[in-house]
């Protein structure tokens, strides 16, 4: 019987500095951007980590933000 292995699922969450790295934006912004409510994480202990929707979420958000500078310019 021989043993296939399935390709690595993809990573169901991130740590805030993998996410900052996913979006090209520093560490510290990542933060401010937790801290406001921006961008939503999820807890495990003390630790936060954001999932990929939420990323997703968040970049949905900005796109948004940009549309609607846009129409006010």
């Amino acid at each position: 019987m021989s043993v296939t292995l399935a390709a690595p699922a993809e990573r169901l969450l991130y740590r805030p500095e993998e996410a900052a790295a996913t979006l090209g934006i520093g560490r510290s912004l990542i933060y401010e951007e937790i801290r406001l409510g921006r961008l939503q994480t999820v807890r495990i202990g003390r630790r936060r980590l954001v999932p990929p929707e939420y990323v997703a979420q968040y970049v949905e958000l900005l796109k948004r933000e940009a549309e609607a500078a846009a129409r006010t310019v």
